[in-house]
């Protein structure tokens, strides 16, 4: 055997070990971390003593909506339903073809009303503007033209009235207390630019007037596995960065967003799929270059419920274009990346989203493939390689399993002897089965989708949080 296979079956088996080595340690630290923080502040009930109901930051919210007439007066009955004093509701119908404006019109009894649009941030030109007032709550609902999500997403910017904006799906439910949660950072801190909220999975879950009244998790594996997921990952990194003003994601779901610092910025760019991410690196970028004090927090107590696919298919559509927007986002905003100025976005959180998020599936793959070379060529000792994938595919579910009844006992649910059941094995076959299924999905999610990257992406929808 040449010396110089050797040697590359070794430089490669040692980068290998410790690339996975390292992220098993940082998931370890994280969801730690995360459970340790969550704890501590059920204890103090610091959300609860911190805000006064006297003291409230007027929030512009804003709902995109492309074709969501099954899900659209669902979410805005929702909206009317928030535990807050001062906020607008801005539905904004991005070219539909189906009946939403229709469906929002005849139930409130919308009005069209004639009102300039002040474009401080470039969107296409609205066709009709309606209006509404529900119980003190203003309702606004633009018909434009169709340019997207992002381009929606703005339109709504330029047509709220407050200093604060709230941006989330038309297919989401916020939970009754949300928005009081997650202003709770602005109120400790006027320099807070944005503040992300926790995205729960609301398939099985049912919610009315923005309290979950029932809630199981459903025995498709796709969807309980997504559950898994989205806890780990949300009690993970985004507690533990959050700690450095290092967050670079605030889901598309649910974001506020001090809306003078956005149109400064520039809005959300409407070439780019991951709008949500490269809104975030666009903040960071913006106010470090013009050295104006801000932070982007995390607020775990705002709860979300979104739908998510329910089928492989819907969920490699979703991955695929929520991969190709990290791709972009990393690319466009590539000169952060070691960058003096950036402290930890560019040494510790644009290296953590190019090693084990972007890069993750071709190293894994690389990896998989020299082992399995490696044994017919007789290089790799594969009861060690074995033993060591074991322990650590075990160790990642473990962390997930921790990560989900971490969750549970911090909120107080209660969840049947099924449930438990249900988490253990979804947990089982998402680290042994599902991550792989993921791994693939993300390695060729380039190929075709350069044609479709400008169109929305859509799930198949149904009422009451339940995906079809």
């Amino acid at each position: 055997m040449p010396k110089i296979i050797l040697l590359i079956y070794s430089f490669v088996g040692n980068f290998f070990l410790v690339y996975m080595t390292v992220y098993a340690a940082f998931l370890f630290f994280s969801v730690i971390s995360g459970a340790l923080k969550l704890n501590k502040e059920k204890k103090k009930r610091i959300y609860e003593s911190r805000i006064h109901h006297e003291c409230c930051v007027p929030v512009s919210v804003i709902v995109p909506a492309h074709n969501e007439e099954i899900t659209v007066l669902d979410t805005v009955k929702s909206l009317l339903c928030l535990d807050y004093r001062l906020y607008e509701i801005i539905v904004v119908n991005d070219g539909s073809c189906d009946n939403t404006a229709e469906v929002l019109v005849n139930s409130f009894n919308m009005t069209e009303i004639k009102r300039p649009v002040v474009k401080k941030i470039k969107c296409r030109n609205e066709r009709r503007i309606y209006g509404a007032n529900v119980n003190g709550i203003p309702i606004t609902l633009a018909v434009k033209e169709k340019g997207g999500k992002a381009d929606a997403l703005n339109m709504g910017i330029n047509l709220s009235e407050f200093p604060y904006v709230i941006c989330m799906d038309a297919d989401s439910v916020l939970q009754r207390d949300s928005v009081k949660q997650i202003v709770t950072p602005v109120l400790e801190d006027e320099s807070v630019a944005a503040v992300g909220g926790l995205v729960r999975i609301s398939n099985g879950a049912v919610l009315k007037n923005g309290e979950v009244v029932d809630y199981n998790i459903p025995w498709n594996p796709v969807v309980g596995m997504q559950i898994l997921e989205y806890d780990r990952s949300f009690m993970a990194s985004r507690i533990f960065l959050d700690k450095f003003n290092g967050n670079l994601i605030i889901s598309g779901a649910f974001g506020l967003f001090k809306k003078d610092i956005v149109i400064a910025a520039g809005g959300y760019d409407c070439e780019t799929v991951g709008e949500d991410m490269e809104l975030v690196l666009k903040i960071h970028s913006f106010c470090r270059t013009n050295k104006i004090s801000y932070s982007v927090k995390y607020a775990p107590e705002a709860v979300c419920w979104s739908q998510c696919p329910s089928d492989i298919k819907g969920f490699a559509i979703q991955r695929r274009r929520w991969f190709y927007g990290l791709f972009q986002c990393l690319h466009k905003h590539r000169h952060i990346f070691m960058a003096k100025g950036f402290g930890v976005i560019g040494y510790i959180s644009y290296l953590y989203y190019l090693l084990y998020e972007f890069l993750a599936p071709y190293i894994e793959i690389a990896g998989i493939i020299t082992i399995i070379t490696g044994c017919f060529i007789n290089v790799v000792n594969l009861p060690f390689m074995i033993a060591f994938m074991a322990i650590y595919i075990a160790f990642g579910a473990i962390l997930t399993i921790t990560s989900f009844f971490s969750r549970i006992y911090l909120k107080n649910i209660y969840i049947s002897f099924s449930d438990i059941v249900k988490a253990v094995v979804f947990c089982i076959c998402e680290s042994f089965f599902f991550r792989f299924i993921h791994l693939f999905i993300r390695a060729f999610a380039f190929i075709g989708y350069r044609k479709k990257k400008k169109q929305w992406g859509c799930i198949e929808r149904k009422k009451n949080g339940k995906a079809a």
